[in-house]
């Protein structure tokens, strides 16, 4: 397929995004249509019975989305990431997509691809997205329905993206690496780089239910990785490795005991971006559930949630002895997969260490130094 290369233009950097973290204007969102799914993968930490109908009526409206969308944009919102869930579930997500793009948002969908039909690519050959993001859980049958156990997906998820990149539609794709597909992960590397220009790119973390189901949580864990195993199939991928390589320096940081920093968030939630949830529920980031972060946009302005609960949560402190005296002193914390959201879905707690956290790291570190 090399004369089938779809690729797109990157967002710019330049010093937009810089400035708009150092401003705090919000210049993307994730909204996140639906929490249901036509697949039932083990794996996922949202995923709810395509026809729920609790979950469906949770949802906001099309009404209610045009109104959030317009907030968004009011603050200054420039992209918007449609997720789920599946978002093309949603019979009136062409609507969605439309009232969207008539804001004058970049528009991005996260989708399996097996909803695909002609009429979404007619929509998005008329009026592009930024980008589909499309999830590949394996390349055989066997596999990938062995991930998403549904049959019939995988024939489904190949006519989807097939649709999608005979038509020029600029397509990313991914993949989990899991325990039901780690022997294929391989040839998913190869499947995908052979269809996009973009850097293909997998995902190692697993992140806990949002509605912490111990039986759902079971089967996450089931399907994660050692970090041994890890640190193996980083080394197998050349990108990955080179990268990881390239940026040594800056992700193992000389001793940080000397800092005595209690602040939970380092990283970017709510910084330049935020996330909306099916039922309206207001966030910093996708995973950050715990209480006291969130808000219900149905009932507070997004201005208000913006400008005055994301500061009180951003200057929340750690103060969990253990989590203080280890983590937050510790020079391999970019080698980590904790942050506050994973540390809270992991233990209740979003000052929490994390054993097998900590052994990524370390395993990381091994693996880049030597040591």
């Amino acid at each position: 397929m090399g004369e089938e290369y779809v690729g797109f233009e990157p967002l710019p950097e330049y010093r937009l995004w810089q400035k708009a973290s150092e401003k705090r204007v919000p210049l993307s969102f994730d909204l996140e249509l639906t929490a249901r799914c036509n697949n039932d993968c083990a794996h996922c930490y949202i995923n709810l019975p395509a026809g729920d109908v609790e979950a469906k009526n949770r949802e906001l409206t099309l009404a209610e989305i045009d109104d959030l969308a317009g907030q968004a944009v009011a603050l200054g919102a420039l992209w918007c990431l449609i997720t789920g869930g599946e978002p093309l579930l949603r019979r009136d997500f062409a609507d969605v997509y439309m009232l969207l793009k008539r804001k004058g948002l970049l528009v991005s969908v996260f989708t399996n691809a097996c909803l695909v039909t002609e009429e979404h690519v007619a929509l998005f050959k008329r009026y592009p997205p930024r980008d589909i993001e499309v999830s590949v859980y394996g390349v055989t049958e066997e596999t990938y329905e062995r991930v998403t156990r549904k049959p019939g997906t995988y024939a489904a998820f190949r006519r989807g993206l097939d649709l999608l990149l005979s038509n020029g539609i600029p397509v990313r794709l991914k993949a989990m690496a899991l325990r039901s597909n780690v022997h294929e992960l391989p040839a998913i590397a190869a499947f995908c780089r052979e269809r996009t220009y973009d850097s293909f790119r997998f995902d190692p973390l697993l992140h806990l239910r949002y509605d912490g189901d111990p039986r759902r949580n079971a089967e996450i864990r089931a399907e994660r990785l050692s970090a041994e195993e890890i640190v193996r199939i980083e080394a197998e991928d050349p990108e990955r490795s080179q990268s990881m390589r390239e940026h040594c320096d800056s992700l193992i940081i000389p001793d940080l005991a000397h800092t005595g920093c209690d602040h939970l968030f380092h990283c970017g939630a709510g910084k330049e971006s935020f996330s909306i949830g099916y039922d309206g529920t207001f966030r910093l980031c996708a995973g950050l559930v715990a209480p006291g972060t969130t808000c219900d946009l149905r009932q507070v302005p997004l201005a208000e949630a913006w400008n005055s609960l994301v500061p009180r949560v951003r200057d929340m402190r750690a103060t969990d002895e253990k989590f203080l005296s280890t983590c937050r002193v510790c020079p391999l914390v970019n080698l980590c997969l904790w942050c506050p959201a994973h540390g809270y879905l992991e233990s209740g707690r979003m000052d929490s260490w994390n054993e097998s956290f900590c052994a990524v790291a370390h395993a990381r570190q091994r693996a880049l130094t030597g040591a």
